[in-house]
């Protein structure tokens, strides 16, 4: 009986992360770990290559000069049959968009105005039945109510929400945010990354398995 449940708990589907700064590192290290279960394949997309402000991958053997999507797949020691990383060290664009195709999709950048950006990966990924999460103000000092939510259950208080709808979200894509942001002056902590990795990692595996069941 164990036996015949264990092996329908196999990793299943596939999880794409956009973005694999300090919160998508995070993300993408809880993903591996999980265990009877999780997704088959993890896409990673991000352009940049390490450097020495990039602590936690320093902290985790990273060398500068070294894309972070490769760095990452290191760090992956299962069998490629059980989990695989699929590096893609790109930033994501609206000539790259047909690499996005995870089952879940998860944007995690950050910098300047990313809202069209992330606007443009969610109705592509909408377009083929996907799901998508997107972070909307992560600051904080890490005592914060983290809220995860669909976009259409948030009020006009938030910017980046409303920016979101202004390009045309308004249904079907969870939001996640401590509700602070660089307006307020408080630094993204640690701890504020962590809470917030495990937070989009649990509801990751929840939509996950939603598809798959």
């Amino acid at each position: 009986m164990i036996s015949e449940l264990e092996s329908k708990m196999i990793p299943k589907g596939r999880i794409d992360l956009i973005g694999l700064g300090r919160l998508g590192i995070r993300t993408g290290l809880n993903l591996i770990e999980v265990h009877r279960g999780g997704p088959s394949q993890i896409a990673v997309f991000d352009g940049q290559k390490i450097s020495g402000s990039d602590i936690i991958f320093t902290l985790l053997g990273a060398k500068n000069e070294e894309y972070k999507t490769d760095f990452f797949k290191k760090l992956c020691t299962h069998d490629k049959s059980y989990r695989e990383i699929i590096s893609i060290p790109e930033y994501v664009n609206e000539n790259n968009l047909d690499f996005v195709k995870g089952d879940v999709v998860v944007i995690e950048i950050a910098g300047g105005n990313t809202i069209p950006t992330a606007a443009n990966i969610i109705k592509h990924v909408h377009s083929y039945g996907g799901k998508t999460i997107s972070t909307a103000g992560i600051f904080g000092m890490g005592d914060e109510k983290i809220e995860i939510k669909d976009i259409s259950e948030f009020d006009d208080t938030n910017p980046a929400v409303e920016e979101l709808r202004k390009e045309g979200i308004t249904e079907n894509h969870l939001v996640i945010t401590t509700g602070k942001f660089i307006r307020d002056m408080e630094p993204v902590t640690p701890y504020t990354l962590d809470e917030v990795a495990k937070e989009v990692t649990k509801t990751s595996l929840k939509l996950l398995i939603d598809i798959y069941d």
